[in-house]
């Protein structure tokens, strides 16, 4: 079954810069927009980013223990192959990306091995970017 795109609109307390970050970061292709909002193509699915005042998750990230690392909840991102995966981190490195969590291979090993890196938009959202060594093992036990 083909995956159906989802939909994700965050809050940004600063649109000019959550707009740079999306599309000069990532390279994210921009969909509409008005005053307040911007739609970018998020790997084929549309993210939106609304401006809003800073939530309190925004301001201070709770996080929960995974593999012997503190991860940001709540948190978004996408499931790349292994290949773009590797691209990405190598291009966020070299824009001197500072990472929440630093790209590795967690799990090695076991069913569910994947690779993962964590990071902080402009605004305090966290993103999760991640590629499985098998994707059939994305909902591993």
């Amino acid at each position: 079954m083909a995956l159906s795109p989802f939909h994700l609109a965050i809050p940004v307390d600063d649109l000019p810069t959550a707009r740079r970050f999306y599309g000069e970061t990532f390279g994210l292709r921009e969909g509409r927009s008005s005053d307040q909002w911007v739609d970018f193509d998020f790997y084929g699915h549309q993210l939106v980013i609304h401006e809003h005042p800073k939530t309190a998750a925004q301001a201070q990230a709770h996080t929960n223990p995974v593999d012997g690392h503190d991860v940001p909840v709540p948190h978004f991102g996408i499931v790349l192959d292994w290949t773009e995966w590797e691209a990405l981190a190598e291009r966020l490195r070299s824009l001197g990306t500072v990472f929440a969590i630093e790209p590795y291979v967690r799990f090695k090993g076991q069913p569910g091995e994947q690779a993962t890196m964590f990071l902080f938009d402009p605004c305090g959202n966290a993103l999760e970017f991640k590629a499985f060594r098998d994707r059939g093992q994305l909902f591993a036990t």
